[in-house]
């Protein structure tokens, strides 16, 4: 979710490669009709891949009527669904949904039982193999966008390194450091570009999904992790408020939600991506 803007790098977090685009018309009538299929927008990776699996090993036998359509960009999927024009989405954590409906007046909201994974920020490095061992003064690069950035920062707190101004909230930049004791420096980078530069820095906090991309494995390469349980960086489906028990979205969230899904990515993404249920 590229940094062409701050409201869709922030779902870069949320963890989301942008591979093709499927249109948003359809020749099977409205997509918000409660008695068609169900049709849910999705980025290709890792959700699409995730609801593609859904589509064919366990909606039949749920009698589900599933239909996915792929999306580019970070906007249209929150749009389409308020609009009617599709019925659900899948791709973007409530950080990112808070803020799109602050700032667009839409009232999409996660359907309850419906977080799937969480793209898991690590911190690696090719000098250390603790984060303890950093020495004074080290150089660690982070995200420059606005979400990723503040997800870091507090990756490094949570583990001791830094500790934050209060209340800094999901916003939070190398000026909200209240106690730095290592005297880190902060490198901000894109996101893409953070495993090339472990080279260059001492220790790097990295997406998980670029993690994969850069052969870095977050379950066996990271000093340390973000945890799945819990983290508001999990990823959703969602609908437009009124429409959470909806016995289609229900269903699809209790297999979005099942042990086949939670095997699905454990074997396919290395703990790049792992289950948040």
């Amino acid at each position: 979710m590229r940094n062409t803007a701050k409201i869709t790098t922030a779902v870069l977090a949320a963890g989301a490669l942008t591979l093709g685009l499927s249109a948003c018309g359809s020749d099977k009538g409205s997509a918000g009709d409660k008695d068609g299929p169900l049709v849910v927008a999705a980025t290709p990776t890792p959700q699409g891949q995730i609801l593609d699996y859904v589509q064919k090993n366990l909606a039949k036998k749920a009698g589900l009527d599933l239909e996915v359509r792929e999306f580019t960009d970070y906007v249209t999927p929150n749009t389409a669904v308020q609009q009617g024009e599709v019925f659900a989405n899948y791709f973007q954590h409530k950080p990112y949904l808070d803020d799109f409906n602050k700032k667009n007046g839409t009232d999409v909201v996660p359907v309850p039982k419906g977080t799937v994974h969480l793209e898991p920020l690590g911190v690696y490095s090719k000098k250390v193999k603790k984060l303890g061992e950093l020495k004074d003064g080290a150089t660690v690069a982070v995200p420059n966008d606005t979400t990723n950035e503040a997800r870091a920062l507090k990756l490094l707190a949570d583990n001791g390194l830094i500790e934050l101004k209060k209340g800094v909230g999901y916003e939070a930049t190398p000026k909200d450091v209240a106690k730095n004791p290592k005297n880190l420096k902060f490198k901000e980078l894109e996101a893409a570009q953070l495993p090339r530069s472990l080279s260059d820095v001492d220790a790097a906090v990295i997406n998980g999904n670029y993690a994969l991309e850069a052969e870095l494995s977050p379950a066996k390469d990271a000093l340390v992790a973000e945890k799945a349980k819990g983290n508001p960086y999990g990823n959703f489906l969602a609908v437009k408020k009124g429409d959470e028990n909806d016995p289609r979205v229900k269903k699809l969230a209790k297999l979005l939600t099942s042990p086949e899904v939670k095997k699905f990515i454990a074997d396919k993404y290395d703990g790049a991506v792992v289950a948040a249920f």
